[in-house]
């Protein structure tokens, strides 16, 4: 540790968001470019670089966070960005979308703000590009063996990137027009920049990766002729099938799933359309469910000009402190968090409540209402109490004309002619496919990762997974393996 009273010395500082009036004028990030660097050695200085490190076992990727700690803040960024590659192929991806598990696992947090860590990560990341530090690493031999991945979001590119760099001849197939999965089309912009995404992309391109896109595993080749041109396949396509809210109204137009409205806005900004089909332009939007996703479409429809956007949570308002008691230290806690997005529409008071509060919390949704063309005019809420039991005549009705369902995910599509049906893996009751703790099917020479067979996660785990994957299949093609193996396919985070 560079400062061994660093964390006396300084207050947690965090990377400064733009101006709200500012920045939802346009799909850039919300936070200033370039500023976490003049501050970050400052913040790095705060790493007590503690004996038993729990921002290890809290971060799936294991990452050496006592260690790139220090070297930031000695400024040897080359040798902070070798530590950080070691255990992460894509520290910009985690450094912007990850919610830092790490930080709730470190030892300062106890009694003290936690060190910046998710920042830190972000500009040590920013830095290895402004200063060249990521050039391609080709294999040194190849090995003869070739490696199908279906699915191109983080996990599919994680196990890409290691493969190849193994040496095996590495094909990914994506469905859609670009690669990138989630990352393309389900993160607005304005979460992460695309391109940090091209980058990666083009990186992994002059590795030798190879990038099959629009083509869909069960419709533009059938998994036979995949199996059979491939050594091993890996399926990496996400928990994509969304969970559906059966209430009254749910058939009315304007009622639509957020994750057919997310991707019409990505487009807009990859220049492939010039106003999205379900733009929220001048609508009142009513986003149903309180989590990420969630958040994606209530900064999405600010931009978009919407009238009003009011998210909708089943959840009570959570605590602004740890619970002691049921989110002990170092368990990642159930607290009030404010995104970019709730600060935006809550800044601007884009709520329809008489506080303008664009957030409602302990709202269950009864039914939706329309007009006699069938278009959705008005959502009819109810009140829970903290087990989510109604509250009676605790009712109130929010007008809208566009409904965004995030209610999250629940394993991969498993319809016919899916990947996953077409590769005939068994299905477990979740809805996810089922592996054994080395990630693999049924199916000789399938595996899976990511959340396809986790379910619904975060970027970091599915990096992870994608990592421990590669190890794998890489010991199932050559008998033996180097790669780092972070998780087990049954390993989970750290709970109570």
């Amino acid at each position: 540790m560079a400062d061994p009273k660093g964390f006396l010395r300084h207050p947690r500082r965090e990377w400064p968001r733009r101006p709200v009036g500012e920045r939802v004028k346009d799909w850039d990030e919300a936070y200033v470019p370039g500023a976490p660097l003049p501050l970050i050695e400052e913040q790095a200085d705060r790493c007590m670089d503690c004996g038993v490190p729990f921002c290890h076992q809290a971060c799936p990727l294991g990452n050496l966070i006592p260690e790139w700690n220090d070297l930031v803040s000695r400024a040897d960024w080359r040798a902070a960005a070798e530590r950080l590659h070691a255990t992460n192929n894509f520290p910009e991806f985690t450094g912007r979308l990850c919610p830092a598990p790490c930080e709730a696992g470190c030892v300062l947090a106890i009694d003290q703000p936690a060190v910046t860590i998710k920042n830190v990560e972000a500009a040590i990341a920013d830095r290895v590009w402004a200063d060249g530090l990521a050039p391609p690493v080709p294999p040194e031999r190849l090995t003869g063996k070739s490696v199908g991945i279906v699915g191109s979001g983080p996990a599919g590119l994680a196990a890409a990137q290691q493969l190849t760099r193994a040496g095996h001849t590495v094909v990914v197939y994506e469905r859609d027009d670009r690669a990138g999965g989630l990352l393309r089309y389900g993160i607005p912009a304005f979460k992460m920049a695309k391109h940090h995404l091209e980058r990666r992309l083009a990186q992994l391109r002059a590795e030798g990766t190879r990038f099959r896109t629009s083509t869909e595993v069960g419709r533009d080749i059938g998994a036979a002729a995949l199996r059979s041109r491939h050594d091993a396949v890996v399926l990496a396509v996400g928990a994509t099938a969304w969970r559906e809210l059966p209430v009254p109204g749910r058939e009315l137009v304007g009622v639509t799933q957020a994750m057919e409205y997310l991707p019409q806005a990505n487009r807009v900004c990859e220049g492939d359309l010039g106003v999205s089909p379900l733009s929220a332009a001048g609508r009142h939007v009513v986003i149903v469910g309180g989590g990420d996703t969630g958040a994606d479409c209530l900064g999405t429809a600010v931009r978009e000009g919407a009238a009003s956007v009011t998210q909708v949570d089943i959840r009570a308002l959570p605590p602004t402190e740890r619970d002691e008691t049921a989110d002990p230290w170092p368990t990642y806690p159930t607290v009030h968090r404010v995104s970019p997005a709730h600060e935006e529409a809550e800044a601007l008071g884009f709520g329809q409540n008489p506080d303008a509060d664009a957030r409602l919390f302990a709202a269950s949704t009864l039914r939706f209402s329309g007009d006699a063309a069938g278009r959705v005019q008005a959502v009819h809420l109810g009140t829970v109490d903290t087990r989510r039991r109604p509250v009676p005549g605790a009712e109130r009705v929010l007008r809208a004309d566009l409904v965004l369902l995030a209610l999250g995910f629940r394993g991969p599509q498993v319809t016919v002619g899916s990947a996953v049906s077409e590769l005939g893996v068994t299905v477990a009751p979740d809805g996810t496919v089922a592996r054994d703790g080395g990630y693999a099917t049924n199916v000789p020479g399938v595996y899976v990762a990511g959340d396809a067979g986790r379910g619904q996660s975060l970027v970091v785990w599915a990096i992870a997974e994608g990592r421990a994957a590669a190890a794998a299949v890489d010991r199932h093609l050559m008998g033996s393996t180097s790669l780092p193996s972070p998780v087990t396919a049954y390993d989970g985070p750290l709970r109570p």
